[in-house]
């Protein structure tokens, strides 16, 4: 179990580690500045959210931690752990197509909404670290 205690961070490749499931209420912080923009991350049991620039990034139901991620113009990779399955939201590019691994393996070809949402569904287990890799195809 590897929560983010200080919420946030900011790791030596680039990647933000985020969110802390083992919370039983809403915390949240605010104005995390990471390579020029603004992150504001809440997170307990129920849900994890992070923005950047008042845009949502990522989205978990129930809570995660998330280690790792990393977004470019062509998708996004993270790590995620949880204590339970979780329903994950990213935002993507709109009315695109990518191609989603999770655990290495891949779970097929989805296509973004026109708001740019995609989402997936993840076997968690609080012990380790599934890896998701989300590419445009």
């Amino acid at each position: 179990m590897a929560v983010i205690k200080e919420l946030i961070r900011k790791e030596a490749d680039h990647g933000l580690s985020f969110g802390d499931y083992t919370l039983d209420k809403k915390t949240k912080l605010d104005n995390f500045e990471h390579q020029g923009d603004l992150y504001k991350v809440k997170t307990f049991k129920e849900i994890t959210k992070l923005e950047k620039n008042g845009m949502l990034i990522y989205e978990s139901v129930p809570g995660t931690v998330v280690t790792n991620l990393k977004a470019t113009e062509k998708g996004m990779e993270f790590c995620v752990e949880g204590y339970e399955d979780a329903q994950i939201t990213v935002e993507l590019a709109a009315d695109t197509e990518y191609l989603v691994y999770v655990d290495g393996v891949n779970v097929g070809s989805m296509k973004t909404n026109l708001g740019g949402k995609l989402s997936v569904s993840v076997e968690l287990d609080k012990d380790k670290a599934i890896p998701v890799k989300i590419v445009e195809k």
